[in-house]
């Protein structure tokens, strides 16, 4: 028998080659997680607040009866939109056919000479009687085309439904 040569125990790296990296440091991915999930929660806690003001700033008002005209009057001949000034109606019934005429001829008039026509009020007398009440205003047509004014006066009925809502209007002069 021969006498065997010594084992020697391999190396990790051949010659000439780095040492091995380290192992990801623990404590750095804790901090790093921690971070995130402080992040996370800001984020989070953003998006609520985001929520909330944006819930405070469209919440609809019908505290006021005249701020529910001034509303329903802006949404339906002003703005011309039907969804928004349903939001001001009551919610059984009304009548509206006045008003609705009143627009209609807006419309048709703006057509017919190709100028706009709008349609603007100063104050809103409110009377009130329990849970009904009458809103009293001049709703002004001016032309943008020739300089002249019409005026007629209106009647809004309000009932209060759980918020004052608009269950009528009619031309009184």
């Amino acid at each position: 028998m021969q006498p065997q040569e010594p084992v020697t125990e391999p190396t990790d790296a051949p010659a000439g080659a780095e040492p091995a990296k380290k192992a990801p440091n623990r404590r750095l991915r804790l901090w790093l997680a921690m971070g995130a999930g402080v992040l996370a929660l800001l984020c989070l806690g953003g998006v609520g607040v985001a929520v909330l003001l944006y819930d405070e700033e469209t919440k609809i008002e019908r505290a006021e009866p005249d701020a529910v005209a001034d509303n329903f009057l802006r949404a339906y001949l002003v703005n011309r939109d039907d969804a928004r000034a349903a939001l001001y109606q009551c919610r059984s019934g009304g009548d509206f056919q006045q008003i609705a005429a009143y627009r209609a001829d807006v419309l048709a008039r703006e057509k017919q000479f190709t100028a706009t026509i709008a349609v603007t009020w100063k104050t809103i007398a409110v009377r009130t009687n329990g849970a009904n009440a009458e809103a009293e205003t001049d709703l002004v047509k001016t032309t943008s085309s020739q300089p002249g004014r019409v005026t007629d006066t209106w009647r809004l009925n309000l009932v209060d439904e759980d918020g004052w809502r608009v269950c009528g209007a009619t031309q009184t002069s």
